[in-house]
């Protein structure tokens, strides 16, 4: 891998302050707990990703929404394509999202369930469907995995995202990158620097776990099927965690000299996957961002 340059500390702090500044956080439907921090504690005009389980009902989904885009937030729902039955059912879905919820974005997935729910099992499905430009979204997120798949070959995702690409360039859809959570920063700056290189030009946004406890990132990563970095997390010392937790602060510092470093990257903002701790993610960011300010 290329190496970064590390910049001093006063800008590596405003590195990071910058990168902060446009960050977006994940709950799911059944989380209150969240959904209610989410409304009091995140800044107006924040994008809440909407997590879609197979074992939740649409309305819960668009229930939420509501609730966010009335607080003052942007909704971003998960679409997941092998959770729905059938285009008439992601028909219903968009339909009451932008009616009842005034959504204009989502994040476009195919989902990692073994058995569909129906006919559809992929997220470029979604997009030939027509009915995100049909009922108004306009922007959507498109997953991005800097350590591969567990179950798909790094051929097929470069594949299924260049046709993905094309297909939203043709038909005037805005795209991001969202990439799957990990623990070291090297895989994420040279995945970038490869799609950069291939012609890959849209937005990117990072993923990372929020503020938890070891015991609870160990147990989402071997969920999610979070790939090598995982190795930092295990090999970090035991007393840290059990003390104040972890925090992905070093990960965040370390990509955002890079960016720093290197604007081409087009890492343009963080995306926390919460794990059911909003609170402690919103706390994090904010005294980030403070410390900066009373630089």
């Amino acid at each position: 891998m290329k190496s970064v340059r590390v910049l001093d500390s006063d800008r590596a702090e405003a590195a990071l302050a910058s990168l902060l500044g446009n960050y977006s956080a994940e709950v799911t439907a059944g989380d209150r707990k969240s959904i209610d921090a989410a409304k009091t504690m995140m800044v107006p005009g924040a994008e809440v990703y909407i997590t879609s389980l197979a074992s939740h009902p649409i309305h819960r989904q668009i229930t939420v929404a509501s609730e966010l885009r009335a607080a003052g937030l942007i909704p971003v729902p998960h679409v997941v394509a092998r959770n729905l039955r059938d285009r008439n059912e992601l028909d219903l879905l968009l339909r009451r999202l932008t009616s009842e919820a005034g959504v204009d974005r989502a994040l476009i997935l195919a989902g990692d369930r073994e058995s569909p729910a129906g006919d559809l099992t992929s997220s470029l499905q979604i997009l030939q469907s027509g009915l995100l430009t049909k009922y108004g979204i306009g922007k959507i997120a498109l997953s991005w995995y800097p350590e591969g798949h567990r179950r798909i070959a790094e051929s097929e995702i470069a594949a299924a995202r260049s046709a993905k690409l094309a297909f939203a360039a043709a038909h005037g859809l805005e795209v991001v990158l969202v990439s799957q959570f990990c623990f070291d920063s090297a895989p994420i700056v040279e995945s970038a620097r490869k799609m950069r290189a291939a012609g890959v030009n849209v937005p990117l946004r990072l993923g990372v776990a929020g503020p938890a406890s070891r015991a609870a990132l160990l147990k989402y990563a071997m969920i999610c099927g979070v790939g090598a970095s995982l190795r930092t997390l295990r090999e970090r010392p035991e007393a840290r965690s059990l003390i104040v937790g972890e925090t992905p602060e070093d990960l965040l510092t370390e990509v955002a000299q890079a960016q720093a470093a290197d604007p081409t990257l087009g890492i343009q903002g963080v995306h926390f996957f919460t794990f059911a701790s909003l609170v402690e993610t919103v706390r994090f960011v904010n005294a980030r961002v403070r410390a900066v300010a009373n630089a």
